[in-house]
């Protein structure tokens, strides 16, 4: 027995009682305080609020159920939230600092030192404000010589993200596949003009070829098989590496982010990719083989970092196709942060049937479908990445 047995709500003697805010919370305009006064009052009314519902009776997921055990659209609520309050599709998972203070000392401890798939505590990456100015933007290659790791599905959705976040995004398919331009439902054998009259003609602009996507704020230079054609054309150019610089330097200001998805291979165009870039993002998936060939790229972007740009540097090392299932996806992942570090990103790639669906449907996974686990993932990247931009401002 002690002495807060015998205060008014079993705390220590002179706080309020159980269910009473304390004094002073009234006049504080925190959105934390106000919830944790809101949920106090609801458990003292006998009201109990599910994990995924705010004080207003709107849930944080627009797809959590209601209660009666069946899945509930909330999309329609969102017109109905006050001015200045918007949905943020990850509320869930990235909880109010603020908020979090107020809970029991245990379970704040938690949510600030969650542990990620990469075995290290998960930071929080708060949600990005709006920009006033744009530009100049940060050229970032997303590169890795082994095919099929995640480059264009990465490049498609962190761009999604990034504009979703309100940044202007340029995306540079340099591919002679095509395959961005076909992840955004840009038919490529239907162009005029495409990234290799860009490189080969002098004459052709940046707006010649851009086009604008279903996403607001992210633009497209598409590519097609003629692509294929400048990597031999180029050998006899001068200063033949830097023909892509050339392509984007006048453009650059209007954007905040260009990624270039780059063919796997490290052949002329990867180089020219490098030569232009300030970083080099490398998708990684979570498999032996794809371990084997990162030594490599690494060769090449010290190479390029040399004799071509100075500035050039690994932007990080992006886990895709991740399995938490799978031993061999969990030990592939353990050996990529024991080698390279803080170099791998916190987030997470997950495996999901919902990429392939986006591939056919010619759209992002935000746009396809915003709840999925693969749109979270990539929401945190981008807050990710802009976090890491301002840092080295």
């Amino acid at each position: 027995m002690n002495e807060s047995t015998f205060s008014p709500g079993g705390g220590q003697p002179g706080s309020p009682a159980r269910g009473q805010a304390p004094a002073g919370f009234e006049a504080v305009g925190s959105v934390a305080v106000r919830t944790f006064a809101a949920r106090q009052g609801h458990q003292q009314t006998g009201v109990t609020l599910s994990a995924h519902q705010s004080m207003d009776g709107h849930h944080v997921n627009a797809m959590a159920g209601d209660g009666s055990g069946a899945p509930h659209n909330h999309f329609a609520d969102y017109d109905e939230l006050p001015e200045g309050h918007f949905y943020d599709p990850d509320a869930e998972y990235e909880p109010d600092p603020e908020y979090a203070a107020t809970l029991a000392p245990d379970a704040a401890r938690q949510r600030r030192e969650r542990i990620g798939p990469t075995g290290r505590p998960l930071p929080y990456f708060p949600i990005p404000g709006p920009l006033t100015d744009h530009g100049p933007a940060k050229i970032i290659a997303m590169c890795n010589q082994k095919g099929g790791v995640g480059k264009t599905t990465s490049t498609i959705n962190l761009g999604a993200a990034l504009a979703e976040y309100g940044r202007r995004v340029l995306l540079v398919d340099f591919d002679p596949q095509g395959a961005l331009s076909v992840g955004l439902g840009v038919n490529p054998h239907n162009l005029d003009y495409t990234i290799y009259n860009n490189l080969m003609d002098s004459d052709v602009t940046v707006e010649d070829i851009r086009i604008k996507t279903d996403v607001a704020g992210l633009h497209l230079l598409p590519a097609n098989i003629d692509l294929s054609a400048a990597e031999i054309q180029l050998v006899t150019e001068v200063a033949r590496e830097m023909a892509l610089a050339r392509v984007l330097r006048p453009v650059m200001r209007e954007y905040d982010f260009i990624l270039i998805d780059c063919q796997p291979s490290l052949g002329l165009l990867a180089i020219n990719a490098l030569t232009v870039a300030h970083g080099v993002l490398i998708p990684l998936e979570c498999e032996f083989f794809s371990l084997r060939g990162v030594a490599l790229l690494l060769d090449t972007i010290d190479k390029v970092r040399e004799r071509l740009n100075f500035d050039l540097e690994l932007e990080g090392i992006l886990a895709t196709m991740y399995d938490s299932r799978t031993t061999h996806c969990r030990q592939v992942l353990q050996r990529v942060v024991e080698a390279f570090g803080d170099k791998v990103y916190q987030t997470v790639i997950t495996k999901t049937v919902k990429f392939p669906e986006s591939t056919v449907a010619g759209a992002p996974i935000l746009t396809l479908d915003p709840a999925s686990s693969g749109a979270r993932n990539y929401r945190q990247l981008a807050r990710e990445v802009i976090a890491a931009k301002a840092e080295r401002l």
